[in-house]
């Protein structure tokens, strides 16, 4: 019978799948924690400023 190799077919497919996951889940640009920390920081006093210059009543539809 060929069902046997059903199991470990699933298994390599899973494995494939798992390592594409994990690559995609952190990009790592080269730069240090406290770079990366800098860079966050800026990132969302940006995003915090956006936000303030908006009217308090609007919303987004």
């Amino acid at each position: 019978m060929t069902r046997g190799n059903q199991r470990e077919l699933a298994r390599q497919k899973n494995a494939k799948k798992q390592n594409e996951q994990g690559k995609g889940k952190r990009n790592e640009d080269g730069l240090s924690a406290a770079a990366r920390k800098q860079r966050d920081a800026e990132i969302m006093q940006q995003k915090q400023k956006k936000a303030d210059e908006q009217p308090k009543g609007s919303t987004k539809k």
